[in-house]
């Protein structure tokens, strides 16, 4: 991949990121997010991983970003009205911000292999792309693939009920 291209979707993903957060309207930041999504789908596939790339499109820009429009349109959230300027919390904000990037810097200027060059992808002629994340999943994160559809279904029923309205 052209390192061009690279630092493009690179860009592309970091200005929908922060368009998530700045936007007021949640249903534009979840369309934003669904381009910060097709962005990171397009690193994937630049990396020869295609099935995380088409995964990445089906299930996160696809299937739950429509479970999220889904349950914003059932709370019926509207646009978050301006507030005033508070002084203190764009102080906090602007030393996370300074902390992260010294986190950021430590770690990639501290680990000593942060220069090696990748080996280059093998690919398995027995077995395929499929096979080896399905492998992965099941045999090395099995408690963490149940845990996070748990969590999804526990804020699907929850938004249910938080929008559910009582009769008089």
């Amino acid at each position: 991949m052209p390192v061009a291209l690279f630092w493009t979707f690179v860009v592309i993903m970091l200005a929908f990121g922060v368009m998530v957060v700045v936007f007021r309207n949640p249903v534009a930041s979840a369309l934003s997010l669904v381009v910060c999504f097709l962005g990171l789908a397009a690193l994937y596939i630049s990396l020869d991983a295609f099935f995380l790339g088409v995964i990445q499109i089906l299930v996160y820009a696809g299937a739950v970003m429509v479970l999220f429009l889904f349950i914003i349109m059932l709370l019926d959230l509207k646009g978050e009205q301006r507030r005033s300027f508070n002084l203190i919390a764009v102080f906090g904000g602007v030393v996370v911000i300074v902390l992260f990037v010294k986190v950021l810097s430590d770690v990639c200027y501290g680990y000593q292999s942060g220069n090696a060059v990748f080996p280059a992808i093998t690919h398995n002629a027995e077995h395929g792309d499929t096979w080896q994340v399905g492998m992965a999943l099941f045999e090395q994160y099995k408690l963490p693939l149940q845990m996070i559809g748990t969590l999804i279904v526990v804020a699907s029923v929850g938004a249910v009920l938080l929008s559910k309205r009582e009769l008089k």
